[in-house]
């Protein structure tokens, strides 16, 4: 329900440029080879920054509010497949390290946001 528009918000503007970031990371080297993780990682960020924009142009913050978590939820599965791709020698160190520090201010960014809509909806 934004009145400016999805694209003011600083977390949808992060979680793109996350998404970016994700394409830009995945687009060569061990992942030229491997269609899965880099597919599944694509479309994990890809979701985090669209179910943002959705539930933001949602008529109730009730849906906003169940976007958003949906949001949180494919960030968390962004988080692990990083996770995996570090394991198994996909990522450098210090590009895993920036991309978790995104991950981690996106997720605060979103639980704020949650929380802020969740308030409006109690208190209209």
């Amino acid at each position: 329900m934004g009145k400016s528009g999805f694209k003011d918000l600083n977390v949808w503007q992060k979680s793109k440029s996350l998404a970016v970031q994700i394409y830009k990371v995945t687009g060569g080297g061990r992942f030229a080879q491997d269609f899965g993780l880099r597919d599944q990682m694509r479309r994990a960020a890809v979701s985090i920054c669209c179910n943002i924009a959705e539930g933001d142009e949602r008529n109730s913050n009730r849906d906003s509010i169940r976007f958003f978590h949906i949001a949180k939820g494919s960030l968390a599965e962004l988080i692990t497949q990083l996770e995996i791709a570090d394991e198994i020698g996909y990522l450098d160190s210090d590009i895993m390290k920036s991309l978790l520090k995104e991950c981690e201010e996106i997720g605060k960014m979103l639980g704020s946001l949650i929380k802020a809509r969740s308030e409006k909806t109690h208190n209209p």
